[in-house]
């Protein structure tokens, strides 16, 4: 893509850097170059780096473009944090349990850095969006190089030169920002398929949830953007698009020219060589008649959606300003399902909410009994610090949490189980993805729903989409062969 354009090491960085994006980061990526093309022959070996990514596909995405920039100023990918010359974690802080293993992970770090102190670390990401994780970072954790959020990870060549010229640690943090820059660096975890961002941050403002205040509020990037960067991938050889919001389905709303969700998708679906197209997260509040048309006559949409309920109750809904209701929301799956009748629908749900009863509780169990979901990711609620949720009255008390956490599971995971089997016996395309971790004599692929699929095969069939008899259910996936 762009980087065929740019010759980094024939850019004249003694000048002033530009002020326009993204050339100013092309300067500060030719700048990072020579610093780490200096400390390399002063090692004498390459310099590694790791980037670990905790959190959504946005993160991962996101991950991408920091390994894209690594790549491009001279670092060599490893697995090994602990022998890595930079470290980049890449944070989520929508549960408490991922700020822990940040700091765990940090402690670990710290011991490695005093033997080599070469070694640098960043920290990224919605957990740096919070001054109290940021103001307990330069207190207690000193030895971190770099520490940046979600809404300028753009500047990470420029941030790395800053540490490099002062010696100090960078902090960098916005609290919120309008700006999107396109044309920089990416490094694909897949070359067959890709993350797409359509747009970034949030408005909704669920009660229990921090998303709105790490990344910002919505903004939409640009529709001819969009094709632009998904027909280069395709030329690049990927064949699958996750087109990724928080909640794609109010995309468009913030652009000069207001284009629907719907609209863009029908644009994507006319690129030549593209073959399947999914998307996430889906805010039922959003999903219009006019998505669920597309759905049902396009070619190209997977037939998955996630389409997170979170509860069953319709006045735990409100507490949560989800801002629809139980019947609303299974009106919403029949529509789904009648237009599109073979969808496979997965959700997310939360158990424990602050002031959830029994009755609350069974009417979420009702829920999953009435929709039967593919697969369900379960949550215990997670009291996040500067959200409504978290002051709420009638916190409930962990032992009941856990237990209807249990009963919803295991019901869940018996749903699943009897769902996921409708297709056995059929014929399926599936995209392969890997050989198989376990038996080198199989592959593994994904079917259009999303589920795996594991059937005899070798690496030639990576980034193909075949033809598989689905020959046996194990549950969550299937065992099948070519035909």
């Amino acid at each position: 893509m762009y980087e065929n354009r740019i010759e980094f090491d024939k850019m004249d960085f003694t000048q002033e850097p530009p002020v326009e994006e993204p050339q100013r980061q092309y300067y500060y990526i030719a700048r990072a170059r020579a610093y780490v093309k200096a400390e390399s022959e002063r090692l004498g070996r390459p310099l590694t780096c790791v980037v670990t990514t905790f959190g959504c596909q946005m993160n991962a995405r996101d991950s991408e473009k920091l390994s894209g920039i690594l790549r491009q100023i001279g670092y060599v990918e490893t697995t090994e944090e602990e022998q890595a010359d930079f470290v980049i974690f890449n944070t989520c802080t929508v549960r408490e349990n991922a700020n822990l293993r940040v700091y765990g992970r940090l402690g670990q770090l710290n011991r490695v850095k005093k033997k080599h102190p070469h070694m640098m670390i960043a920290l990224c990401g919605c957990m740096m969006q919070e001054p109290e994780v940021v103001e307990k970072l330069q207190k207690s954790y000193r030895f971190v190089d770099l520490i940046f959020g979600t809404h300028n990870i753009y500047k990470f060549a420029e941030l790395f030169v800053r540490r490099l010229e002062s010696e100090r640690m960078i902090i960098d943090i916005w609290k919120d920002t309008d700006k999107i820059v396109e044309d920089l660096p990416v490094e694909r975890k897949y070359p067959f398929k890709s993350g797409v961002n359509i747009m970034f941050g949030c408005n909704n403002f669920c009660s229990y949830c921090i998303v709105p205040y790490v990344r910002g509020r919505e903004r939409s990037r640009n529709p001819q953007d969009i094709i632009r960067e998904i027909e280069h991938l395709v030329a690049d050889g990927v064949v699958e698009v996750m087109l990724l919001g928080q909640n794609v389905n109010s995309y468009g709303k913030t652009l000069d020219e207001p284009m629907s969700f719907a609209a863009l998708l029908q644009e994507i679906e006319k690129i030549e060589g593209l073959e399947r197209i999914r998307f996430m997260t889906s805010h039922p509040k959003d999903l219009s008649d006019e998505l669920i048309d597309v759905m049902a006559r396009s070619k190209k949409i997977c037939r998955h959606l996630h389409l997170p309920v979170q509860s069953g109750s319709t006045r735990i809904l409100g507490k949560m300003n989800r801002r629809y209701t139980k019947e609303q929301y299974l009106q919403l799956v029949k529509r789904l399902r009648d237009a599109v009748p073979d969808i496979s629908l997965t959700t997310d749900i939360i158990v424990g909410f602050p002031g959830e009863t029994e009755e609350d509780f069974l009417e979420t169990m009702d829920v999953v009994e009435q929709v039967r979901y593919d697969s369900a990711f379960t949550f215990q609620y997670s009291k996040r610090t500067g959200t409504p949720a978290a002051t709420m009255e009638n916190q409930v008390p962990q032992d009941v949490v856990t237990d209807r956490f249990d009963r919803l599971l295991t019901r869940v995971q018996e749903i699943s189980a009897q769902t996921c089997s409708r297709f056995e016996h059929t014929i399926q395309n599936v995209l392969v993805e890997t050989v198989n971790d376990h038996d080198s004599s199989l592959v593994t692929g994904r079917m259009d729903n999303n589920l795996l699929v594991h059937f005899p095969g070798n690496e030639s069939l990576i980034g193909k989409i075949v033809p598989v008899k689905l020959t046996e259910c194990k549950g969550f996936y299937y065992i099948g062969e070519c035909v």
